[in-house]
């Protein structure tokens, strides 16, 4: 029986055993060519495949590539096929269908407020592209003190900050609460109150990317503090907070969700909890981190490993140098929602079953390459809820006066700890 040695040498000493027989023979032995085994399928094409215009290219493009193909004779958009030269004269790679992977937010509808405005994409509930049903995406602008609006929604929220800082606060369903200025990442959970606000810091406010965990995501679906308070009744109101009715006299009779505020202090702190702050923070310093070189460029990642809340998002900032390329890959089973920020860049997908599709991408375009699809199921083992009450006597009472006008009397009377069952007035 061999030793464990030998063992662990063996697979070596096969590999020279084959490196030996390839590169030569014996002494004194004949040797012939042999001819290469016909393939059971033809040979992959050799044929170029490089992309034949850019967006900037002083041409009328043509739906030719080498012999393929043919001149267009009717009308054409040409600045929209000089974007998509992989779309008009595909590489001859290219096989079968692939949903389309391409999105540019220039071409979604832009909801435009007093203070700012926000453009989405979504998979499912407006179906701008059909292949992501596993994230969604929004692009919002807010002025100098301008507001998003007290709320929560039915997704978890990841955000990118693209230039400028914004004043996030939150809730949890403990009463914890946490306000912080951030000028990279921030991540609420699903169903989790909080807001976010324009600071001074850039002149021009603050401008974000807001990704959601899930392709349903509507972002003008979600759940809105005064457009609840609008649809209670003010005698509910009332009691729930054990005030008068008088107290509500000035809330919005409708939904604000983006609107201009006062420019928050630096040094803005959260009401003091009697539960403390949160344990961990929902922002994080990703400009400051320090990426990792590769040959052809930088990556940068951001994951609950070193982000410790963010539990249904990861991102990976990756800076590719012209004519460099991200390696041949996949995702086992997490979907891909790609933002370009800057240049621009050719992403083939491949589907299987032969079918695979390329598409070209701009800066401000979206591309969404679906992962190994799987199926997770966690088991709720401890219930929580989130009180109003308490979510907004332990959120900074200018916001709480900036969205409702409640008078300082009344914000006092807010209650830090759930009322949980209201007893009667």
């Amino acid at each position: 029986m061999p030793s464990k040695l030998a063992l662990k040498l063996l697979p070596a000493v096969l590999l020279a055993s084959i490196l030996a027989t390839t590169h030569g023979a014996p002494l004194g032995t004949s040797t012939s060519a042999a001819p290469y085994p016909s393939p059971t399928v033809p040979y992959a094409s050799d044929d170029p495949n490089t992309e034949l215009w850019g967006p900037y290219s002083d041409i009328v493009p043509q739906a030719q590539r080498g012999t393929y193909g043919a001149t267009i004779l009717g009308p054409q958009n040409v600045p929209l096929e000089l974007q998509n030269p992989s779309l008009l004269a595909p590489p001859t790679t290219d096989h079968g269908t692939v949903k389309n992977a391409k999105w540019p937010f220039a071409l979604s509808h832009n909801r435009l407020q007093t203070g700012g405005w926000a453009r989405q994409q979504t998979g499912i509930s407006i179906a701008d592209m059909p292949i992501a049903t596993g994230i969604a995406g929004v692009n919002m602008r807010l002025e100098k003190g301008a507001i998003r609006e007290l709320h929560w929604h039915n997704a978890a929220e990841w955000a990118y900050v693209l230039k400028g800082t914004a004043q996030i606060s939150t809730v949890t369903a403990d009463g914890q609460n946490y306000v912080a200025n951030v000028g990279s990442l921030w991540y609420f959970p699903s169903g989790q109150p909080h807001s976010i606000q324009a600071t001074g810091d850039d002149s021009d406010g603050v401008e974000f990317l807001l990704v959601f965990d899930n392709g349903e995501f509507n972002e003008n679906d979600t759940f809105l503090l005064t457009d609840w308070l609008a649809h209670v009744p003010k005698e509910v109101l009332a009691k729930n907070f054990h005030t008068s009715e008088a107290a509500f006299d000035r809330i919005p009779g409708q939904e604000l969700y983006i609107f201009p505020g006062p420019v928050p202090s630096d040094n803005q702190q959260g009401p003091q909890s009697p539960y403390g702050t949160t344990p961990e923070p929902y922002t994080f310093d990703f400009a400051s981190m320090k990426p990792t070189q590769h040959p052809g460029g930088t990556v940068k990642i951001a994951d609950s490993r070193n982000f410790k809340v963010a539990k249904t998002i990861a991102v990976a900032e990756v800076t590719v140098q012209p004519g460099a390329m991200r390696e041949l890959h996949w995702h086992p089973s997490d979907d891909e929602w790609t933002y370009f920020i800057e240049g621009s860049a050719r992403i083939t997908l491949f589907a299987a079953s032969g079918n695979a599709r390329t598409f070209d991408y701009q800066c401000g375009d979206i591309a969404y390459i679906p992962g190994s699809y799987g199926e997770l199921s966690d088991n709720l083992d401890v219930f929580k809820d989130v009180s109003l009450n308490q979510w907004l006597a332990l959120t900074p009472p200018e916001l709480v006066k900036a969205h409702l006008r409640l008078s300082d009397e009344t914000i006092s009377q807010l209650s830090k700890v759930k009322p949980v069952v209201v007893a009667p007035q």
